[in-house]
């Protein structure tokens, strides 16, 4: 098939290798908790995350060489906490490194608190925090798989909690959200505008 010429101010990137280190992507950044197989909670941040579909389902990508999709997998279960741009350094080391013995102290420094309906536990500070129960694993992205989860049990700090007597843009600008500029940077997100949709517009 013949292809059309792109506009000139374009830049052609090979798809030879992945594109995604060539441009920034915004994303979310969380923290994925679960447990090792001794009980012990591990926490790992996540960018290829979010919300699956309109109801209460939530998905991220991992790697099978990471212990997030083996204990997910192996208990049925994992946690979510969203992190608060002033949480940036404690997000930075759940990305620890792991010692010999598989250890990772770097989580030592991050607060946590139990989980209430599945077993794991929450970043305490974190805006929103979800538990979920393992729905479902889809395998086919090279190394990689997507993990589904059912939220059943959410809890918001009440500074971030939309209200029908508030104004959306304050409630941002009040209590800023983070997030992840893909490769290696974030950001805080402190001004919103609404956005324009048709008049005619349906979910």
């Amino acid at each position: 098939m013949e292809t059309s010429a792109l506009p000139a101010d374009l830049v052609v990137l090979s798809t030879d290798t992945p594109i995604w280190s060539k441009v920034f992507v915004v994303a979310p950044l969380v923290l994925v908790g679960t447990l090792e197989d001794d009980g012990t909670p591990d926490l790992a941040p996540k960018h290829l995350a979010m919300p699956l579909g309109w109801e209460n389902r939530f998905c991220f990508v991992c790697s099978r060489r990471h212990a997030t999709l083996r204990n997910a997998e192996a208990r049925g279960a994992f946690t979510v906490s969203f992190p608060r741009p002033s949480q940036i350094v404690e997000a930075s080391l759940a990305a620890g490194g792991r010692l010999e013995d598989s250890s990772k102290p770097t989580l030592a420094a991050l607060r946590t608190f139990p989980a209430t309906r599945v077993d794991g536990v929450l970043v305490d500070g974190c805006y929103l925090h979800l538990e979920c129960e393992l729905e479902r694993i889809v395998e086919g992205f090279d190394d990689s798989a997507l993990v589904v989860g059912r939220i059943v049990a959410a809890a918001a700090a009440a500074d971030t909690v939309r209200l029908s007597d508030s104004d959306d843009a304050d409630l941002v600008a009040g209590s800023p959200l983070l997030a992840y500029l893909s490769p290696g940077r974030f950001a805080q997100v402190r001004e919103s505008l609404s956005f324009p949709y048709p008049f005619d517009f349906r979910v």
